[in-house]
């Protein structure tokens, strides 16, 4: 006890020795952009300056143990495991884009921070304590051990490499978007630049290296956030305490959505943007002599041009309308129907800030209503799924730490998640006072830098010449990002952005990854293909495994798959469907056995898959598919109730499981039963088919 209380002193002494070198560092690039320093190097050094430290830290933390590697010694703090989870679960999604969807949807937006928020509580209660007191590595050994065998093992494997790599693809996504616009390389090789700062972190030392660096990561993520919103809080109210504070000015904001919404060139360009829509939607149905018409006007226009000796500008632009001219009536389909959604998104009117359910008609709300419940639900019961935040508990010193360390996760999450609402409704003062109705002509410098990189689109549709907010699509990645750039803030607050949503990136990409290559190369690899593997080649096949997820993972998100935040709630839908019933029941009821919950996790995660594909259009789908109107990133709630009913009526109807499986449960529910590992735990967890 006194070792582990010594541990604990040390690692305070260090880390608030490194929270006061961070803050004077924030402090010397000030005073360095006062004394004329470029904003391109305060972006090189804020970005190249904190991957460092990550690297610095792996290499220190570096091991060849497996226990080290795997579970970092069992000997994390519950302070610091909280603030290690705080960093592995507050990802891209969150730092990035929680304040962004909160921007765009208002009240709805508050589906994710209640769902997130909700999700621990059910870690607490359902799950930490009991993966804990079973202990072993992963998420799969749980269940390989609950339900006999490697069929179960190699199920929840699958269920977790696809969670984690769909959520991994978000995060490397996220460093690509950051390091791009801030280090002023292109997208995909901003990637591979965090890509290497990933690597870094969990390669050497596995787990040891990635909860060292989660918690320097944490430290860093937070000021980050929180330092912006302060200051655009003091400057709009006077008062630097954003939490308390926007309230006032959400009721101005309110005010100030009635005077655009309703201001007549704002009607204007709603009105020509639905024009456009019905242009397209009547070329479509035209197809494919629309297309070919459209060719012929082109040619004829360009050849009147050449005649006529046209400015080589114009001629240009209409040999550049021409080459981008679909080629196939199927191509010109997906491209104007994709045209059409666009032009009708600018033409409605957006949904007040605070308006809870919005929808034109009684059954929009409803629908509206319905949407906000399942996704609540999706990401509560998802964040009580995730691998990569359930295997964080495996690395606490007992059962009554795990039990705090999430006490103090949900604390470290708090800070972030109570400020983001603030976020959101000074970022959109901000730009609809001090952006919207500006000239076009004098736009600030970063609508152009952002543009670049295809987060910021402006369109003078009217050609009046002056902004409206039709004419103004944002992504909702960019929101966070850019807001320092949008208030005026000092650039080295822009930068100081930037490296905590890289930080926010990289910690939960490091956790991805690893439960990656760990479950492939411990729950494939040495429980399954190789048992007598050494300590030494299973370390060298998770490395190697490690490195080629990490490629992959990069590779795909460069296709530019979809936002960030969508990616992250399919991983909670795939993780809710496939692992909380199986979980849950596997811990609270004996009589679940293993033929129920393997039909129970694949049903689970097929019927979510394949509801996403239906629905979703980056795979063609429609929402015209949909099933009582849910929204594809709630596809979870069908599989996670599907999944429930399959593994309780399969169990049922079938031979309940022997008995060292059923004094399995009592020995991972009740704490009374103590001392060593009894023999029936090591032959269940040894179990194969």
């Amino acid at each position: 006890m006194m070792a582990s209380s010594d541990f604990s002193r040390r690692l305070r002494r260090y880390y608030l020795w490194y929270t006061g070198a961070f803050l004077f560092f924030i402090t010397l690039l000030s005073i360095g952009e006062y004394m004329g320093m470029s904003q391109s190097m305060i972006g090189h050094v804020f970005l190249f300056a904190t991957i460092a430290i990550y690297a610095g830290i792996g290499v220190m933390s570096r091991t060849s143990d497996v226990t080290e590697y795997y579970v970092a010694g069992r000997k994390v703090p519950a302070v610091f495991n909280g603030m290690a989870t705080a960093a592995d679960w507050m990802s891209a999604a969150s730092f990035i884009g929680l304040a962004g969807s909160l921007y765009f949807a208002g009240f709805e937006g508050l589906a994710f921070v209640t769902g997130w928020t909700g999700g621990f509580v059910l870690v607490a209660l359902l799950l930490a304590p009991y993966l804990r007191k079973f202990g072993q590595y992963t998420i799969p050994d749980f269940l390989g051990a609950r339900y006999e065998g490697n069929f179960a093992r190699l199920v929840g494997l699958a269920a977790a490499a696809l969670a984690s790599f769909v959520y991994l693809v978000a995060q490397i996504y996220g460093v690509g978007l950051i390091t791009s616009r801030f280090v002023s390389v292109e997208f995909e090789i901003g990637l591979f630049i965090g890509l290497a700062g990933i690597l870094v972190c969990s390669f050497l030392g596995g787990m040891r290296a990635v909860t060292w660096t989660q918690v320097a990561q944490y430290v860093i993520l937070i000021i980050a956030y929180l330092v912006p919103v302060v200051i655009l809080s003091y400057k709009v109210t006077g008062v630097p305490v954003p939490q308390a504070v926007y309230g006032t000015v959400l009721g101005q904001l309110t005010e100030k959505e009635s005077e655009l919404f309703n201001d007549p060139a704002e009607v204007e360009a709603r009105n020509q943007f639905r024009a456009r829509a019905d242009d397209y939607a009547g070329k479509i149905s035209h197809l494919p002599e629309s297309l070919e018409l459209e060719r012929r006007t082109l040619v004829d226009s360009l050849n009147h041009m050449r005649l006529h000796d046209a400015p080589a500008r114009d001629i240009g632009l209409a040999e550049r309308a021409l080459r981008d001219l679909p080629v196939s009536a199927d191509e010109a389909r997906e491209r104007w129907e994709k045209a059409r959604e666009e032009a009708l998104k600018r033409a409605e009117v957006p949904p007040r800030h605070a308006q809870a359910h919005p929808g034109a008609t009684p059954e929009a709300e409803r629908i509206s209503r319905n949407n906000f419940l399942a996704l609540v639900f999706v990401l509560m019961v998802g964040t009580a799924s995730l691998p990569h935040i359930l295997m964080r508990y495996y690395t606490t010193p007992g059962v009554v730490e795990a039990r705090k360390s999430v006490f103090w996760s949900l604390f470290f999450i708090f800070l972030l998640y109570v400020t983001a609402p603030a976020y959101a409704v000074f970022a959109k003062w901000e730009v609809y006072t001090n952006l919207i109705g500006s000239r076009i002509s004098e736009l600030p410098q970063w609508v152009a830098s952002w543009g670049k990189v295809g987060m910021v689109k402006i369109e003078d549709i009217n050609g009046d010449g002056v902004l409206q907010l039709a004419e103004l699509s944002l992504n909702t990645d960019v929101i966070v990002l850019a807001t320092p750039e949008i208030a005026g803030l000092p650039y080295v607050v822009a930068g100081l952005v930037a490296a905590g949503g890289l930080a926010a990136a990289l910690s939960t990409a490091d956790g991805l990854l690893l439960t990656i290559s760990n479950a492939l190369s411990h729950d494939f690899y040495y429980k399954v293909v190789n048992p007598r593997a050494s300590t030494h080649r299973r370390l060298v096949i998770s490395k190697s495994q490690l490195l080629v997820v990490a490629v992959v993972a990069a590779w795909v998100a460069s296709l530019r798959p979809d936002n960030i935040l969508f990616m992250v709630g399919l991983a909670f839908s795939i993780a809710a469907a496939s692992f909380f019933p199986a979980l849950v029941l596997g811990i609270f009821w004996k009589r679940a056995n293993r033929i129920g919950a393997i039909a129970g996790m694949v049903i689970g995660l097929l019927t979510t898959l394949f509801y996403v594909v239906r629905t979703h259009s980056f795979f063609g789908g429609s929402m015209d598919n949909a099933w009582f109107g849910i929204a594809p990133i709630s596809a979870g709630l069908f599989g996670v109730f599907l999944g429930f009913a399959t593994i309780v009526i399969i169990s049922l109807l079938t031979r309940p499981p022997p008995q060292e499986i059923q004094n399995l449960v009592d020995y991972v529910r009740y704490p009374k039963l103590k001392g060593d590992e009894p023999d029936f735990v090591t032959e269940a967890r040894g179990r194969e088919l």
